[in-house]
């Protein structure tokens, strides 16, 4: 069986390689959803506003040339005029700033969150790199590249060719008409072309939003050695922190097999199992498990009772009902009482037979 190499990058990126990339301002997003999105919203507020903005700025064109002229014509009276025209243009055209700018914030943040990084601001010197550039010129990423962009320019042209012929016939008409209304026609047809090469644009972006992410997904793949060390500084080495836990197991079957010595009663199976078992009236309201074993940590459980004059009761179905369904520092269970309760009335006359109290 063929075995891959080990610098290939056949592992998806974990999400601590995503949201690094994301802090240096790695982020996919797809060129063509922002510009579809801009003529739609653009031309949409023109299909709106057109008229009024055409008519504004045929007043404003109008008030400038007729207005009197500064009594002084000097440059801080034509610096002036022409700062009045700039904030009147700009007031005109405002409800088409205004889409311009929300619609690029709107569909890059839609597209990538809220993302601010310096890091992608610093200067890479492998991209000046001869070697680097010429890898990337022949890549396969560069080949898939130009072929969406050769199938965009295609789809384009042909809804232009077809916007064109489609409007040919109108032109012919408009050879009589004065110079304005002309116009008015030609701005038309030129805002439905427009128009048709944004829906055009609208219905190439999903593939390319796809593609981007595909392509973004692929770059930020990982080895299975990077994965491997990548959990090693995040979680630990497996082998020390297998060590740790076998460790603390020890220490606490350890303090467990000491809390045997306060017990009332062993409850065993009599080989397999064995369960420790408190009851001191007036403290617990039931009786509680201080300490449980299979095996080995049971005969380590036995033998610390007898070194301690620890009552073992046998008792198969009890010790295995005990071990199976109380963990260390529960009391039993209600449905457990009355068989508990005789294994420990027998322990205590058990006790006032030997004279322990």
């Amino acid at each position: 069986m063929s075995q891959q190499p080990s610098g290939e990058k056949t592992e998806k990126a974990t999400p601590k390689r995503k949201r690094e990339a994301r802090e240096k301002g790695q982020v996919f997003k797809s060129v063509e959803v922002n510009t579809a999105l801009s003529m739609l919203v653009l031309f949409g507020v023109l299909s709106v506003f057109g008229q009024s903005i055409v008519e504004n700025i045929k007043k404003l064109m109008t008030y400038f040339f007729k207005m009197d002229a500064p009594a002084e014509m000097n440059a801080a009276a034509v610096s002036a005029m022409f700062g009045n025209a700039i904030l009147m243009f700009i007031g005109i055209i405002a409800p088409v700033l205004i889409a311009a700018f929300a619609v690029g914030v709107v569909s890059s943040v839609v597209q990538t969150g809220f993302v601010f990084s310096t890091k992608a601001l610093a200067p890479k010197f492998d991209r000046i790199n001869p070697l680097s550039g010429f890898k990337r010129i022949f890549s396969k990423r560069t080949l898939l590249d130009l072929l969406k962009s050769i199938i965009k320019i295609t789809i384009l042209c042909v809804v232009a060719y077809n916007e064109y012929r489609a409007h040919m016939e109108d032109f012919k008409g408009l050879m009589g008409q004065d110079v304005p209304t002309a116009t008015a026609a030609c701005v038309d047809m030129i805002l439905s072309v427009a128009f048709n090469l944004a829906i055009a644009f609208a219905l190439f972006a999903p593939f390319d939003y796809m593609y981007q992410r595909w392509k973004y997904n692929k770059d930020l793949m990982m080895t299975k050695q990077e994965v491997k060390d990548e959990y090693k500084l995040t979680e630990g080495n497996p082998q020390i922190k297998g060590r740790i836990a076998q460790k603390q197991r020890q220490m606490s079957r350890m303090r467990m097999v000491q809390a045997v010595k306060d017990a009332d009663v062993v409850i065993t199976n009599p080989t397999h199992y064995a369960v420790a078992l408190e009851y001191k009236e007036g403290k617990n309201t039931a009786p509680k498990v201080v300490a449980k074993g299979k095996d080995y940590l049971a005969q380590k459980i036995k033998e610390k009772a007898k070194e301690h004059n620890v009552e073992i009761v046998e008792n198969k179905p009890l010790a295995q009902a005990l071990y199976f369904f109380c963990e260390v520092g529960d009391e039993i269970p209600e449905d457990m009482y009355k068989a508990v309760a005789e294994v420990l009335a027998y322990v205590y006359k058990m006790r006032k037979k030997g004279g322990r109290a």
